[in-house]
């Protein structure tokens, strides 16, 4: 098992734990899982892909290691309308 530590915002902001793919695994060349394209019947057109999970890691094996705060509602950046003449640039000398 390999360890990394990562950044979740999903439920909520907090660094978690996580099992990563061997690098070495001669299955999925440390990537983790297998592709599978596949395309229409009647058409041949390209339809998706499947993912197989290699057997290497666990998608799912994470572990909490710090919740983090979230920013204050007096501190999060304000969206300004869209300005319909782009974002202020002038064609006038700056001097």
């Amino acid at each position: 098992m390999r360890l990394r530590i990562q950044r979740t915002a999903l439920p909520r902001n907090a660094l978690i734990l996580t099992d990563t793919p061997r690098p070495d695994c001669r299955d999925c060349d440390g990537v983790g899982g297998i592709e599978h394209h596949y395309g229409d019947h009647d058409t041949g057109e390209y339809a998706g892909t499947d993912w197989e999970p290699c057997t290497c890691w666990h998608e799912s094996r994470s572990w909490l290691l710090l919740p983090l705060p979230s920013l204050p509602r007096w501190l999060r950046r304000r969206r300004r309308e869209a300005d319909p003449w782009g974002p202020g640039y002038s064609d006038e000398p700056p001097f």
